[in-house]
């Protein structure tokens, strides 16, 4: 690792290629490439990092400086190397040896040059990257098929393609003593609240860690804190025409270099109920749609408790439906059938993360085998507590924010242990306790159940109806932007 302190560059070559190798490790990093070179009778060294450069620029480079005499280079050499003679577009001069180091490690190709107190840096970089393809886990039937890669210039052209305002900001950060991992932060200055972007800075800017090895998610815990709390206090999407629409409402994205995940702040909880398919329909449709992904969130948390809350306290049914409830609760406690099963559905899904895809149909019937006819068989589980995990696992599936159905899939749990313990009392008290945990949550000093507490009845509509575009004329409230008309 290089030395915080400023190492000056000198004018002899010697000294400073001596410093580059030794802290590049040169000799030990196959990898890290010294060329020596010798153009207009003048030594020169680059020092680049294979697989970060693109060999078909460097080499016109070097052919071009290959054609300078030494009489063109007698006067103002670091002048005419930078306006004539290097024809790039990105290229800057740095006086700090242990910048060129931190800069050649990202990328940039350093050329050093005898005679000069500076260092010139090329970008000319390129990283392996797959194209922009829509992602996985935010489908829409109609719309934009291009997604985030995990190349950040990438990711900020896809972001500037569809929101070509000036005032759209990507302030350049790097993170991680070791990784320098690269971080932009973008807001629309016109629109974002100057002191929400300032605390989000901050809390960036003090982050001391050696890198981020796990990208977005390592950063996420490091400025949203609630370690042990599961709700997630930022939004990710992988879209970036849902990047777009919440830039456009007051927001703030961080992007990390290594991440097709942008990440949104701050959020609502509401926010991670909301999924771009709503928005690519008739507003009535959209209002459905939503509606209907409602019900299953819902019942995801809900169903499982309050069924067997029924079973154990067949009373509170009223005679109509009575069939709710099992006529025989089977060989293993009822409690019990619900732990084991909710314990196999995540081994499950975490054997199907893990499955090659060749193999994932056989895993289906496998899966299907095990926790379907046979296991009702065997006695292990009854068909009721089949059926409403099914129900509830479909509405995990169908909650648009993968964060959020996690979370969710542990209170269900909770209520469902409160439930077993406490009967009645048990599971209104967690439900009360969820409630108020929800409550006093802040994401960014913004109230996490906003607009339901605090109360604001137009915002409040606008979470359980999709509102025509034409009719969302006023920015969110609780973002406090600088233009809160649309």
């Amino acid at each position: 690792m290089s030395n915080e302190k400023k190492k000056p560059v000198s004018t002899q070559i010697e000294a400073n290629t001596n410093y580059l190798r030794g802290i590049l490790a040169v000799d030990k990093s196959f990898d890290v490439i010294q060329l020596d070179l010798v153009y207009a009778e003048r030594k020169m060294a680059m020092f680049l990092v294979d697989g970060f450069v693109k060999d078909d620029i460097m080499h016109y480079l070097m052919e071009f400086l290959a054609g300078i005499s030494p009489e063109q280079l007698k006067e103002d050499t670091l002048e005419k190397l930078l306006k004539t003679y290097i024809p790039y577009i990105e290229i800057e001069q740095v006086d700090d040896l242990n910048q060129v180091i931190d800069l050649v490690l990202a990328g940039p190709t350093a050329l050093v040059v005898d005679g000069i107190d500076k260092v010139i840096m090329i970008d000319a970089r390129t990283y392996p990257v797959r194209g922009p393809q829509e992602p996985d886990i935010e489908r829409v039937v109609r719309g934009s098929r291009d997604g985030y890669v995990e190349t950040i210039v990438f990711n900020t052209a896809l972001t500037r393609r569809r929101v070509r305002d000036p005032s759209l900001r990507m302030e350049y950060m790097q993170i991680g003593r070791r990784s320098k991992t690269d971080i932009v932060v973008s807001y629309i200055e016109d629109i974002a609240d100057p002191n929400l972007v300032h605390k989000i800075k901050d809390a960036l800017s003090k982050i001391d860690t050696d890198g981020l090895p796990m990208g977005e998610k390592t950063l996420e815990e490091f400025i949203a804190g609630r370690h042990w709390n599961p709700y997630p206090l930022v939004r990710y999407t992988e879209r970036p025409d849902t990047a777009a629409a919440h830039l456009y409402e007051g927001h703030v994205l961080i992007m990390v270099d290594g991440s097709p995940s942008v990440m949104i702040t701050p959020t609502t909880f509401w926010h991670h109920l909301q999924h771009a398919e709503e928005y690519r329909n008739k507003p009535s449709v959209g209002a459905y749609l939503r509606f209907v992904r409602f019900i299953a969130i819902w019942s995801s948390i809900f169903l499982l408790p309050l069924y067997y809350l029924f079973a154990i306290h067949p009373e509170l049914l009223p005679e109509a439906f009575a069939y709710v409830g099992p006529n025989d609760v089977g060989e293993v406690p009822l409690f019990l059938q619900f732990l084991i099963i909710e314990i196999g559905i995540d081994i499950l899904r975490m054997a199907a993360i893990h499955t090659p895809s060749s193999l994932a149909t056989a895993l289906g019937l496998v899966a299907a085998l095990m926790i379907g006819q046979v296991a009702v068989e065997v006695g292990l589980f009854i068909n009721e507590v089949i059926l409403y995990l099914a129900i509830a696992a479909i509405g995990t599936f169908a909650t648009p924010s993968y964060e959020m159905s996690l979370a969710n899939r542990l209170v269900r749990i909770f209520l469902l242990i409160c439930t077993a313990l406490f009967g009645v009392y048990g599971f209104v008290i967690g439900v009360f306790l969820w409630i108020i945990m929800l409550s006093r949550m802040n994401s960014f000093d913004i109230p996490y159940m906003w607009p339901f507490i605090p109360f604001n009845f137009r915002a409040f509509r606008d979470v359980f109806l999709r509102s025509p575009m034409p009719l969302k004329n006023r920015r969110p409230r609780f973002l406090h932007p600088k233009d809160p008309d649309r």
